[in-house]
Formats: structure tokens, C-alpha cells, sequence
């Protein structure tokens, strides 16, 4: 087994053919990896995702071939999948304008390129989602950057980017309507696909607290932040650490941030699919 590519949650292995994707407990913000892990997060991300997959294999085949034919030092974390040709484009959907699509929306009223609607606000739902793609920028490059549908036709094709468009908010459409059923808002999501036998597939993970921003449907309300039961929670915290650059080294994180951070995780793992995490 070789190592392939250690990335800022998962590690990437090759397995004579196929592909062993491990999801570690580490986190990152603003493509910092921090000191502090989170436990649990590798397993919860993985199962969650495998949860996903079954959900959506109708809308599109995914990269899995099995998630027990793993080492056992690995189990609940791994899965073993095809290897993909990685298409070179990070496909977002959203539905409701936060992060960095409100600052996007901010400066020009669009995001992408997609004109959206004039007067909205810190989670307002938009009024059909959009398909926002950017650059996909390897780890330690710099930042991914938001492009147009048409960069998108230019990189892959007319035809490869109508496929992905598709794709992404048919995705999101339908883990939106599963995730409003539980309660729960999907405001955004990245999906990642490649190539496999001339057919677009799934990879990397799906509609998980990394990907995606959830929030509680209960407490929504446009005009401020919402109850993240994502990552975001952690990226609020260090927004109040002064003295750091968001850099690397990034910050230790203190006990109580772990436990909520990690308490997140597990109640959207909880409402979506109704189990127990053990």
C-alpha cells in the first residue's frame, strides 16, 4: 500500500488498483490545519457520506466500492474506491447566501457571474439555487477562486460543464428536500467529480458538516449568523482570535470548543439519518 497524498482530512492510499480514502480526525480552517483534533470527525464524515451515496445513487454513480474492504485500524473511516480522473473544478450549490458568497454578492450582487436578486441579506434563501463553481486549488496554492459557468465551459468543455452544472443542483435539490424533512436547512454544498469509463462519478465526500453548511430550520432567520451545525462554528471562533493571522501554525482549541464542535457533528449525523452514533 502506498501513501499517495496526505491532505488536510484525508489520506490517500493506493491499493493495487483501487483507492483507499481515509478520513482522519484533523480540521481545518481558512485551509489551515489545526493542532487540535476533533474526535470522531474522520468516522462521522465517512459514515455520514456512505449515508449520502445510498441516498443519491439514482442522481449520480459515486467512487465507492466498499467500505468494509479496509484495513482494520481503518475501520469506519476508510473506504475503498475507484480511482477518478479529478475534474479540476469545485462545484458548489447554493440556495441561501452566507459566507463567501454574501461577500461575493456584496461587491457586485452576483457570485459566479449569476446575477442574483437585489436586497438580499446574511441568510436570505435565494430565489432558485445557483450553481457557483471555483477554482480548485491544490493545498498550499493559495485559495480557491470564484469563476464563471463560462471559465467552466472553457476548462472542460461546453457539454462536461452542462453535465456538472446538472449534477450539482440536482444534488443539492434532492439532499435539500431529505435534509428539510429532518429539520435540518442545507445552505451550500461542494461536491467533487471525476471521470471514470468515459461517466462522471462522485468523489471525495458528500453533503457532510466539511462540505456543507446546515443549519437548524427552527432557529433560521435572515439578517445574521445562524446556529451552524457545521464547521462554520469553529471558523466563528477563531474570528475572535486577535492575535492570529489565519496562517499556519493555526491555534490550539480549547475543551469546551472541541466538545461543541464534535457535538455538532454528531447531531447532524443524529437528525439526518436517525441513528444513534456509537
Amino acid at each position: 500500500m502506498e501513501l499517495l497524498h496526505s491532505g488536510k482530512v484525508r489520506d490517500v492510499y493506493a491499493d493495487g488498483d483501487d483507492i483507499l480514502l481515509v478520513a482522519s480526525d484533523r480540521v481545518s480552517i481558512y485551509d489551515v490545519v489545526l493542532p487540535t483534533a476533533i474526535p470522531d470527525k474522520g468516522k462521522i464524515l465517512t459514515q455520514l457520506s456512505l449515508w449520502w451515496f445510498d441516498q443519491l445513487s439514482d442522481v449520480v454513480p459515486n467512487h465507492i466500492i466498499s467500505a468494509t474492504e479496509v484495513p482494520a485500524e481503518w475501520a469506519g473511516r476508510a473506504v475503498r474506491c475507484e480511482r477518478l480522473e479529478m475534474v479540476m473544478v469545485e462545484c458548489i450549490a447554493r440556495g441561501y447566501l452566507a459566507g463567501s458568497g454574501l461577500k461575493e454578492y456584496e461587491k457586485d450582487g452576483a457570485v459566479s457571474g449569476v446575477v442574483l436578486e437585489p436586497g438580499l441579506i446574511e441568510g436570505s434563501r435565494l430565489a432558485e439555487p445557483v450553481f457557483t463553481p471555483t477554482t480548485k486549488v491544490a493545498p498550499g496554492e493559495g485559495h480557491d477562486e470564484f469563476i464563471t459557468y463560462g471559465d467552466v465551459e472553457a476548462s472542460v468543455g461546453p457539454d462536461v460543464a452542462a453535465e456538472l452544472r446538472r449534477i450539482t443542483l440536482e444534488v443539492y435539490r434532492r439532499g435539500s428536500e431529505v435534509a428539510a424533512a429532518k429539520g435540518i436547512i442545507i445552505a451550500d454544498t461542494k461536491i467533487e467529480l471525476g471521470v471514470s469509463g468515459g461517466s462522471l462519478k462522485l468523489g471525495d465526500e458528500l453533503l457532510t458538516p466539511d462540505s456543507s453548511r446546515f443549519w437548524a430550520a427552527d432557529e433560521w432567520q435572515p439578517g445574521g449568523t445562524q446556529r451552524y451545525l457545521d464547521k462554520q462554528f469553529l471558523r466563528d471562533w477563531s474570528s475572535s482570535l486577535t492575535e492570529w493571522d489565519r496562517t499556519a501554525p493555526g491555534p490550539e482549541i480549547p475543551d469546551e470548543v472541541v466538545e461543541a464542535t464534535r457535538n455538532r457533528y454528531v447531531e447532524v449525523y443524529e437528525r439526518l439519518t436517525g441513528d444513534r452514533w456509537r
